[in-house]
């Protein structure tokens, strides 16, 4: 009995300690930086031709895709943190320039801007709680992942565009 009370006991500790766990920014910027360098693996990939691709006509083209995902880089930053964004809501999707050289530096910008944000924070600040879109309960570290779960989600989608286009994807890049 008292060895099924010590483990029961010891599950709780460990588990209430790692609710308490705090997301450092440090590891946030980490996660982030990684997937800056995914994407442009993915943008680099794309041969210019490819970036008008559409696998169906109602679908996005690659650049719209790529730019659809950097408008939400801004926007839901900007959402999760209370701040504002430097541009209108799909602003970037709607820009007339989809050339490569154009969609790549708009698209890693956006990587570059969520980045510099969240460098801002401090450990408290990232676990602030929040009420993402006067919505949604979640702390500001759980809004950014929701945030980097999103542009995952688009860059998954352009592996098919890549197939489409003859071009192999990059390399999985999980750590």
């Amino acid at each position: 009995m008292k060895t099924k009370v010590l483990a029961i006991s010891l599950c709780l500790l460990i588990g209430s300690q790692l609710a308490k766990a705090q997301v450092k920014v440090a590891d946030v910027v980490k996660e982030w930086e990684r997937s800056k360098a995914y994407t442009m693996e993915y943008l680099d990939a794309m041969p210019e031709s490819g970036y008008a691709l559409k696998p169906t006509p109602e679908m996005r083209s690659f650049a719209e895709q790529v730019l659809h995902l950097a408008d939400a880089n801004y926007g839901l930053t900007s959402a999760a943190l209370g701040s504002k964004s430097p541009f209108a809501r799909a602003e970037l999707e709607k820009s007339s320039d989809k050339s490569k050289s154009n969609v790549s530096k708009l698209v890693l910008a956006s990587y570059d801007f969520v980045i510099a944000s969240i460098k801002k924070m401090s450990e408290a600040q990232l676990n602030e709680s929040i009420k993402l879109f006067d919505k949604f309960d979640m702390s500001k570290g759980t809004a950014l992942a929701k945030v980097l779960e999103h542009q995952a989600h688009h860059r998954g989608q352009t592996t098919v565009y890549l197939r489409l286009a003859g071009v192999k994807p990059p390399e999985e890049k999980l750590f």
